[in-house]
Parts: structure tokens; sequence; C-alpha cells
């Protein structure tokens, strides 16, 4: 077996990770890119099938297998179907250039959605895959390990396709860019010619917004992306790339809801408003403790009780959006007295 598949299957048990075929991951091998929702479940077939997705074996997953990962949508029946659809209306395209042949073939051969059990609550999926996809992962020997978590929770189908693209290339050493004339790059995200023919529209609908996504808190991966010209016209754009080792950053916001993700994205999140205790000492509550230290000379108690007071003869409620720095003039007022 190629080394693509032995990866896959040493890696049977990381429930965390998916081991993709490089000739999959990169996108230009692909036509008819399906939608996001439908890259998130092919995701999670390779995932299931791992080792044994060069085998030509039937594979199968239950419903409730889906429902259980964040980041899925809650699927029906009838949501599922024309997902799978798509990944059969998906073509690949491999071209072997060693033994100058391309090959044209499907990502899945035949897939059953057996509801005979949706009643009582389940469904159950089998499906088996494609003979040109299962003869490229037997002969791969490059793969992509992405963060299952991290494509799951992407947003949007060019972050996915162009997420998976860039981590096929992570594990090559000394490569940390790549060129892409503007064609071979509207093949990674799925844009066919007729859609946003302006590079301007490609770059501020799908290069920008899938690297912004990307270079959020959701994976490991930072993306620069530089634009070459052939005149005034941009004819490639090169894409680097630094990989993350700590994950502290990347677990924190996948563990955090998903409402109000693109907010705290595009630094737009509102800033929670502080409140000043409403009764007893400064000693032990942040940040006011450390304001009164530095801005005055005071008891703690004396001084929260003393603030309390002002305010209340002010009409100043102590959750007020500026609280925080009427409490330091007050305190710097009572260090000069």
């Amino acid at each position: 077996m190629g080394k693509t598949t032995e990866v896959a299957a040493d890696r049977a048990f990381d429930n965390t990770k998916t081991v993709l075929p490089a000739e999959v991951a990169r996108g230009v091998y692909m036509q008819h890119a399906p939608s996001l929702r439908a890259l998130k479940l092919m995701h999670l077939m390779i995932g299931k099938a791992g080792g044994r997705m060069a085998d030509d074996i039937t594979h199968q997953m239950r419903l409730s297998d889906i429902k259980k990962i964040t980041g899925m949508q809650n699927h029906t029946r009838q949501t599922l179907v024309p997902l799978f659809a798509e990944l059969h209306a998906a073509t690949l395209i491999h071209d072997d250039t060693e033994k100058m042949r391309v090959t044209i073939g499907g990502l899945l051969d035949e897939t059953t959605v057996d509801y005979r059990d949706e009643v009582s609550g389940d469904i159950l999926i089998t499906w088996g895959f494609g003979r040109t996809f299962r003869r490229m992962a037997q002969e791969s020997n490059h793969w992509a390990i992405l963060d299952r978590q991290a494509v799951f929770n992407l947003g949007s189908k060019y972050s996915v396709l162009l997420f998976q693209h860039i981590s096929s290339m992570t594990n090559l050493k000394h490569i940390h860019s790549k060129r892409f004339t503007v064609a071979e790059l509207r093949a990674v995200l799925g844009v066919p010619d007729d859609k946003m023919p302006r590079f301007s529209h490609l770059k501020s609908r799908a290069i920008e917004p899938a690297i912004t996504e990307i270079n959020s808190d959701l994976t490991r991966l930072h993306l620069t992306a530089t634009y070459h010209k052939t005149g005034r016209t941009v004819a490639e754009v090169e894409i680097a790339w630094d990989v993350e080792a700590d994950l502290t950053r990347v677990k924190a916001e996948l563990d955090r809801p998903k409402v109000g993700r693109k907010a705290r994205r595009d630094g737009t999140a509102e800033t929670p408003v502080l409140t000043f205790p409403a009764s007893g000492s400064l000693k032990y509550t942040d940040p006011w403790e450390k304001l009164a230290r530095d801005n005055c000379n005071w008891d703690h108690g004396k001084l929260a009780d003393a603030f309390r007071s002002f305010c209340v003869g002010k009409d100043i409620k102590l959750g007020a959006k500026n609280i925080e720095t009427m409490f330091v003039n007050f305190c710097r007022k009572q260090k000069r007295i």
C-alpha cells in the first residue's frame, strides 16, 4: 500500500485528525467541487474509512454518528441525500506526468441511505469509494493531516478547499510558499470561470475571506498572500504559510460558542462592560484592586464605599460604560487630597 493509507491506518484511533490523499486535498484535481456542507461530509467519510479508504469495500456510518460532531449540521435524511448527490457529481482528474496518462473518474461509487429505522431515530448510510479515488489513495505517497474540528468549523467552501490544499504541503521540507496562476487558484477554490470573472471580485469574495478565516483561531495555519502583476493585471498569487505548533489558542476558540465567532475574527465583538462591585471591599476583585492600588493610598473598603456614595450622588450606574475611567479619576483626586 502507499504511504498515505499507511499513515491513515496508523492514525485509525485518532478522532481529531483526518488523513487525506494529497491528490484529493489539492483542489486542482477536482472539478464540480461540492458545497461547504458536502465537503464536510466528504472529510467525515474519508476519516471514517481511514486506512481502508483504498479498499474495494462498503463503508458504514449512522446518522447519529454525524449528529455527534460539533460543526456539522443537524442533518436529516432530506438534507443528506442532496449532499451525496453533490459528492457523486464531483469529478477527480489525475494527471500522472510520469506515465503521461490522465484519468478522469469519480469520488464515490454508490451510496445507500437506509431509513427503515428512521422512526426510531436513526439512519444507516453505506457507501463505496469510486475506483479512481481508491487508486489515488492506494498509490499516493503524499498526504495532508488535517485537524478534523478545524474543517468542521470553517464557514465557507473556499476556506475548506484552500485549507486542505495548503495542509497537503506543510510537511514538505524547505517549502513554505507556492505561486498560483489565477486559473490554478480558481481551480483550488472551486470557482468556475463564469463566476467572479473579475479578479477584484475573486480576491474580495473568495481569496481574502478564506485566508482571513484560516488565519483565525480555528486552525494552526497562518497564511499571507502576495499579488504579482504583469503590467496592471494580477498574473500570479503567492501564498506563504506558517504552522503554529502550540494549539492552545485553537483549542480555546473551538471550545467557545460558534455564535459571535465572525465578530471575534473581524474584531467587532463587543467588549463586556465592567461593573463596579455593589458591596464589600475591593480586595481580590479584578481589576478594581489593582486600579485602587496604582492610583490611591486609601483603605480599599473605605474607598469602595466612598466611590459608591459618589456614584449615587451623581446618579451614575455602577455598570456605566466608562465606570473604570471614572473610578481611576476618583482615586487620583482622593490621592491628591
